[in-house]
């Protein structure tokens, strides 16, 4: 007598030991939270210097040339780039490692949110790094000519900026594999 299907295979209940441990390690997850509220903070910190730097800006407007400006303002773009990244770790991190935010429906809630996950979060933050490297990068080319910058400091953020593009690439194409992968094995 053949069987055209098969029974699920019965294993034996693990033992409570083994239970314990496995409630332990997937506990432990929450002591990343008061790694994300630290980055609260931080973004607290980055309010303020933005602050900081916008009341210098004005209250030198009178005082200072259109390169000034430019690089004054460069800097504000920085802050609100390394907050964005901030807010991606905080948002993207706590979802991805510590439990789900539970705001589905919420009129606020990033698009991203929806599909986030540890390869989709990787590739936004390089991303994000690339944009704040280039506006360093920006604001070294500006101040090219000044005793600050040498032709080595102008070499070295070109090789970073460069490593980072490479990476988020490798990154991107790294998640698209894996992504394609997952796919081909659920069909």
């Amino acid at each position: 007598m053949s069987h055209d299907t098969q029974t699920p295979r019965q294993f034996p209940e693990a033992p409570t030991f083994v239970k314990m441990m496995a409630s332990l390690i997937f506990f432990s997850r929450w002591l990343q939270a008061p790694l994300y509220l630290g980055l609260i903070v931080t973004q607290c910190v980055y309010v303020y210097q933005f602050l900081h730097e916008l009341w210098l800006l004005i209250i030198q407007i009178g005082n200072i040339d259109e390169k000034q400006i430019m690089l004054a303002v460069l800097g504000l773009i920085d802050v609100v780039m390394i907050a964005n990244l901030l807010i991606m770790v905080i948002i993207g991190g706590y979802e991805t490692f510590v439990s789900r935010l539970r705001i589905g429906g919420h009129p606020d809630q990033p698009e991203w949110l929806s599909h986030v996950n540890a390869g989709v979060l990787k590739v936004k933050l390089a991303t994000a790094l690339i944009g704040i490297s280039s506006i360093h990068l920006l604001k070294t080319f500006i101040e090219m000519g000044s005793a600050n910058v040498t032709t080595d400091t102008v070499f070295w953020q070109v090789v970073i900026h460069l490593t980072f593009v490479l990476s988020a690439i490798l990154l991107a194409f790294t998640d698209k594999i894996s992504t394609q992968t997952s796919q081909f094995k659920a069909t």
